[in-house]
C-alpha cells in the first residue's frame, strides 16, 4: 500500500500515456499484422473515437455556423443601410433631374413670348373630398406686378387666370372652375365656342357653349385660345374634345373637353404680365406634349 501511495502519481501518468500510444499504434498498425492485443485496442477504441469525432464535427460545424451567421448579419445590416442611402440618393437624383427638366421648358417657353412674364412656383393646393385640385396658390403677388385676370400658363397649355393677388401671393382661377369662361377655337377646323368649366369635384372637364349643331366638332380635336377679348393670346392650348352630345332639337350641340394641363402636378407656372404676341402662343399649341417632363 506504501508502495502504490508512493508511486500512485507517476503511474497514472505514464498509463495515460500509453494508453493514447497504443490507440495510435494499433490504428497505425496493418491490419494483417494485427495481434489480439492490437485487435482488442481498436474494437474498445472505435466507439469512442467515432463518438470523439462526431461530436468534435458537430461542436466545429455549430461554432463556424455560429460565426458565420454573425458575420453575416453585420454584412447583411451593412448591405441594407447602403441600399437604403442608395435609394434615397436615387430618389433625391430623379427628382432634381425632373425638375431640371421642368424649368427648362418652363425658361423655354419663357423665351419664346415676346411680352413680359415671370414664373412662379406652386406653394399650396385646395384639394376637394375627391382629391381633385380647386384652387393654386403661388409665391407672386401685386409686389412682383401680379394683377387679377393675368393668364397662368405652362408647357401643356393654359392653366387659367389670377383670380386675386395680394403681397407675395395669389390665387389661380383653374380652367376647369365653374366661373371660368375663354373663348376658344378648333384647331383643325377653326370652330369657335366660349370654353366654361363644370366646376365638378370629382374630375376635371369644361364644355364648349354656343356651339351650333352645324359646327364640325369630333372626339379628338385640340382646342386653342382665339384671341378674342385680348384676355388670353391666341393660340395657347386648351384642352382635347372627349365626348360630343348633339340633340335631336335646338341649334346647338354639346361637346366636353379634357384640359390639357393635370392641374394635380403642377410645380411651376409662367404668370403673363404684359402683352404677348400670338406667334409663340401658337408655336406653343403645336408643340408636342412630353409625358416624361410632365411628372417625374
Amino acid at each position: 500500500m506504501e508502495f502504490l501511495k508512493r508511486f500512485r502519481d507517476p503511474v497514472i501518468c505514464i498509463v495515460l500515456l500509453a494508453i493514447p500510444f497504443f490507440f495510435l499504434k494499433a490504428n497505425l498498425k496493418d491490419p494483417a499484422q494485427a495481434n489480439v492485443f492490437d485487435r482488442v485496442i481498436l474494437q474498445v477504441s472505435s466507439p469512442i473515437q467515432y463518438v470523439a469525432t462526431r461530436l468534435a464535427v458537430g461542436v466545429s460545424a455549430v461554432w463556424e455556423d455560429y460565426v458565420y451567421l454573425v458575420d453575416t448579419k453585420q454584412d447583411n445590416d451593412r448591405l441594407r443601410s447602403e441600399a437604403a442611402r442608395l435609394a434615397q440618393e436615387n430618389a433625391r437624383l430623379l427628382e432634381q433631374a425632373a425638375e431640371n427638366r421642368r424649368l427648362r421648358r418652363l425658361l423655354n417657353l419663357r423665351e419664346r413670348f415676346s411680352g413680359e412674364a415671370i414664373s412662379a412656383e406652386v406653394v399650396a393646393k385646395e384639394i376637394s373630398p375627391f382629391f381633385r385640385v380647386v384652387r393654386l396658390r403661388l409665391d407672386r403677388g401685386d409686389r412682383q406686378s401680379v394683377r387679377t385676370g393675368m393668364p397662368v400658363i405652362t408647357p401643356d397649355g393654359l392653366v387659367g387666370q389670377i383670380r386675386r393677388a395680394w403681397g407675395r401671393y395669389s390665387d389661380v382661377l383653374l380652367l376647369a372652375d365653374a366661373t371660368s369662361a375663354v373663348d376658344v377655337v378648333s384647331e383643325r377646323n377653326g370652330t369657335r365656342g366660349v370654353l366654361r368649366g363644370t366646376g365638378q369635384r370629382d374630375r376635371y372637364v369644361c364644355q364648349i357653349e354656343y356651339l351650333l349643331r352645324a359646327d364640325e366638332v369630333r372626339v379628338g380635336d385640340t382646342l386653342v385660345t382665339s384671341g378674342f377679348g385680348h384676355r388670353f393670346p391666341a393660340g395657347l392650348r386648351v384642352g382635347r374634345v372627349e365626348r360630343v352630345v348633339r340633340r335631336e332639337f335646338g341649334m346647338w350641340q354639346e361637346a366636353e373637353v379634357a384640359p390639357a394641363v393635370s392641374f394635380s402636378r403642377l410645380r411651376e407656372v409662367l404668370v403673363l404680365t404684359g402683352p404677348t404676341g400670338t406667334g409663340a402662343a401658337a408655336e406653343l399649341a403645336r408643340e408636342p406634349r412630353d409625358r416624361e417632363d410632365r411628372e417625374p
